[in-house]
């Protein structure tokens, strides 16, 4: 039995983000979800001044923007894999054609929201996604960002690592 919109909404943008993700410790980049519906996901990220990313002033360089996306990204398949009374199943990011930070480093400090709203969601497990990071209101980063979800990842890896 698949959960409706409404109970979906209100049990998981309170529910942690461990439940959400599966990445864990340091690469655990955001910090929960804010929204989210069919098509988009809202979620919040703050920059750890000690992390293993943080530069000489504690920010987070820009170009982890992606990791960011990705994650939003993730977060939201996840749930809609969870509503739908399915597990998660994972994916990889196959690229995005232009990434554009108008900053060099996120600053510790500010939250960031990161938007992920779905372009396209191919029957096969493609998808896009654009996505944005913000700080205070202010757009700090915007790509387009391709993922695929394959049906069978062990053998979608161990096809990409054969020679």
């Amino acid at each position: 039995m698949s959960m409706t919109d409404t109970e979906v909404r209100a049990a998981f943008p309170l529910a942690p983000i461990e439940s959400i993700l599966p990445h864990r410790g340091t690469m655990l980049l955001l910090a929960g979800v804010e929204s989210w519906d069919d098509e988009f996901l809202a979620a919040v990220a703050h920059v750890d001044p000690a992390a293993w990313y943080a530069d000489t002033r504690g920010n987070m360089p820009a170009w982890i923007g992606i990791e960011l996306m990705a994650q939003a990204i993730a977060a939201h398949v996840g749930l809609l894999s969870t509503r739908a009374g399915q597990p998660a199943r994972p994916g990889v990011l196959l690229g995005s054609r232009k990434y554009e930070a108008s900053v060099p480093a996120f600053e510790q400090g500010k939250p960031l929201r990161v938007e992920a709203r779905e372009l396209l969601r191919g029957a096969e497990g493609h998808g896009a996604y654009e996505c944005t990071i913000s700080a205070g209101g202010q757009p700090l980063a915007h790509a387009i960002i391709k993922v695929y979800q394959p049906t069978d990842f062990q053998a979608f890896i161990e096809g990409s690592l054969t020679i």
